[in-house]
């Protein structure tokens, strides 16, 4: 979305809703299913039961996680007292000439033609602001209004004349909203507006940034999956956007960056941080599918994240640190917020507290159109600058994430394993009214007896507050509040062995798949073997372990998604920290007397119309049948079906045949259709079932 195509007293929100309802409008047009299943109770007196296992290790916070926007229209983007509130608040990365404006923005004369550029913002008055905060600069080239020629002599002022070092360069903003899918509000000269376009693009600037200096890293727009406009083809582009842009510039680019701003109620922005994994493992797949070889060394940064509602008070700050942590758990190396400055939008009351409607990190100290209302004084911290610096006292660069989850929607965790040893978990209580008693349980880690460190975020407060006191296993949290523990492990943590490197899969079948690593470098007492575990939500469970550096696990199941980590055990009997995961999909049977291929015939971002064929493959004919599946997440499902009867219950879709199709001759095939719909990312199901029977997938 464009939040930045005026000065921040005039913030513009072009938004897209009118894709929703046309999605809303096709599937209310074909009928329904009623799709049935439980819902979850959340009553506040029960105490939620939180569960970290400090042995399911996720990703290493990399020491560019925080970030943050800078946008020419800020006045304030260059003064000490801002940079000192963002050195203040752990961030790490910034970047710059702001969103859309990016694609309007000349560097060499430091204009927007059609914006407006306050004073002292220009290039390098923001590398000096950089420096003073201690942040790497991502710097955004300009590709709506600019040329390859222009971006590569920006990097040849910045690191070739001026030496600064920029490292990390984009092609463009929110590209897809020039109008190739409908929306228009990116300027794009262009003729050509196609994704196609875009990335043929992006590969005539990626080589002329980097004939100037090899060393930097190019960057190209995707969309977030489950997002408008993924999954929409538009003109002779041969895929939807992401798809379109990696098979193209894929071998080109080092990293791909994602926008995403929720939307919805203040509820309904805090509940969908849930997708956040999913959409983290579609995109790592669109990449392996897509951009090439070696496509691993791609990197992935959220560079704009908001919510709907509350974007100065506590559900901006509630965002903030869960969607920061379930991104950075993913292997995201940065994550910045839009943005530091933005100025008053639509002033309402939110969870008891006056929200400016500002997108703002610090107070612009900006009025009303009609002066009515005033936000507090400059530069004044709003809520989310308060989550952001509990981020920075929460995980720290080289902390490693590991599993934590609860068994009630209301209250989330997240959980860092520490280079000195500590564990810190960060608890975030997203009910606006009821206090939520939480038991902490503890696999992996076994705290000291000492009353931990904890820093508290509660609804308006002015700050992080900081105290020790407590216990490691009980806690009441306050009603939308974020509270960390800090907590002293009881044995040092210098009487452990190392882990090994970070483990890859090769050779993955339907049943079996070979993982390998780098040995652990030594430590204390000889290393004696490996032990791999597969994470089950917050149980690790053993899958084999050996003295060599690689591992044959068998006996997997078709189709289904495994997240593996690999442990060192000395010969003194004590087990290293985690390794990093890895994570793959095993095939579909390999054979099988029938095959399922499930095609798209059409998309709109929010609901799909697909297409099932059975084959069967058998020697005999299938007289009567009936397919089965489960829907990866509990935001899919089948809305209406065709040429066969269709139900839904929880997760698992139903098909069965009709009397028109009920028989399928040896070698023979059957299809049926369905519109489906989903609010989230939208993923595939891995396996398929016909009467009794696992399918090939083809």
């Amino acid at each position: 979305m464009n939040r930045d195509s005026a000065p921040p007293s005039r913030p513009s929100r072009r938004g897209r809703g009118r894709w929703t309802a046309l999605a809303a409008s096709l599937l209310l047009a074909t009928g329904g299913l009623a799709v049935s299943g439980p819902s979850p109770a959340d009553a506040a007196s029960d105490p939620v039961a939180v569960t970290v296992n400090a042995n399911a290790g996720l990703a290493t916070v990399p020491d560019t996680a925080l970030g943050v926007n800078h946008a020419i229209w800020d006045s304030q983007l260059g003064t000490a007292e801002t940079s000192d509130l963002l050195k203040a608040a752990g961030v790490r990365m910034m970047r710059y000439p702001g969103g859309s404006y990016a694609d309007i923005y000349h560097w060499r004369d430091h204009t927007a033609p059609g914006g407006y550029v306050a004073p002292n913002t220009d290039f390098d008055t923001f590398m000096a602001a950089a420096r003073r905060v201690g942040a790497q600069p991502m710097i955004i080239a300009n590709y709506g209004t600019g040329s390859p020629a222009e971006a590569a002599d920006w990097v040849r002022y910045a690191n070739v004349t001026k030496g600064y070092g920029a490292k990390w360069w984009t092609v463009g903003n929110e590209n897809y909203g020039n109008g190739h899918y409908g929306s228009a509000w990116e300027a794009d000269d262009h003729p050509d507006k196609s994704a196609s376009q875009y990335a043929r693009l992006v590969v005539e600037y990626a080589d002329a940034m980097k004939a100037v200096d090899p060393s930097i890293k190019v960057g190209a727009v995707l969309t977030m999956p489950g997002n408008w406009p993924d999954g929409i083809t538009a003109g002779s582009d041969p895929g939807p956007w992401n798809r379109t842009v990696l098979s193209i510039a894929g071998p080109k680019i080092d990293f791909v960056d994602v926008h995403w701003y929720p939307g919805g109620s203040a509820a309904e922005s805090l509940a969908r941080t849930a997708h956040i994994d999913e959409a983290a493992h579609l995109l790592r797949d669109q990449l392996a599918r897509y951009a090439g070889p070696n496509a691993a060394r791609i990197g992935i940064s959220f560079t704009e994240l908001n919510v709907g509602t509350g974007q100065n008070t506590q559900p901006g700050a509630l965002f903030l640190a869960d969607a920061y942590s379930d991104l950075l758990e993913n292997g995201v190396f940065t994550v910045q917020w839009w943005n530091v400055h933005n100025g008053i939008g639509t002033v309402s009351q939110v969870g008891g507290q006056t929200d400016y409607g500002d997108f703002g990190l610090l107070s612009s100290g900006t009025c009303t159109a009609d002066n009515s209302v005033c936000e507090p004084p400059l530069n004044t911290p709003f809520a989310p600058y308060h989550a952001l610096s509990m981020m920075n006292l929460f995980a720290r660069p080289g902390d490693q994430f590991v599993r934590a989850a609860t068994d009630q929607p209301l209250v989330t965790a997240h959980a860092v394993r520490r280079v000195d040893g500590d564990l810190a978990v960060l608890l975030v209580n997203k009910d606006p009214d009821n206090a939520r008693p939480v038991t902490l349980d503890y696999a992996g880690f076994t705290p000291s007896g000492a009353a931990p460190t904890t820093y508290s975020l509660t609804n308006g407060a002015a700050g992080v507050v900081t105290g020790q006191s407590g216990s490691a296993d009980s806690r009441t949290l306050p009603p939308y509040s974020l509270t960390t523990l800090v907590l002293r492990p009881s044995s040092p943590v210098t009487a452990h062995p190392a882990p090994p490197g970070q483990p890859t899969a090769s050779g993955v079948t339907d049943r079996s798949a070979t993982i390998s690593w780098s040995p652990a470098p030594p430590k204390g007492a000889p290393i004696a073997k490996y032990e791999v575990y597969r994470q089950n939500g917050t149980v690790s469970e053993q899958l084999g372990e050996t003295a060599g550096t690689s591992f044959t696990v068998d006996n997997l199941v078709p189709g289904t998604r495994y997240t593996l980590n690999v442990l060192t055990r000395d010969t003194a009997g004590k087990v290293s920290w985690s390794s990093s995961p890895v994570t793959f999909t095993t095939a579909g049977p390999a054979d099988s007397a029938c095959t399922v291929r499930l095609s798209t015939a059409s998309d709109w971002g929010n609901g799909w119309v697909g297409n099932v064929e059975i084959v069967n493959n058998g020697a005999n004919p299938v007289d009567g049948w009936t397919l089965t599946w489960s829907w990866p997440t509990s935001w899919q499902q089948v809305s209406s079906g065709w040429s066969a009867t269709w139900t839904q219950t929880g997760r698992t879709v139903t098909v069965a045949s009709t009397d028109d199709n009920r028989r399928i001759a040896a070698g023979g095939s059957a299809s049926a259709g369905f519109v489906g719909a989903y609010s989230g990312p939208n993923v595939p199901p891995t396996g398929f079932v016909l009467n009794g029977t696992p399918c090939t997938v083809g």
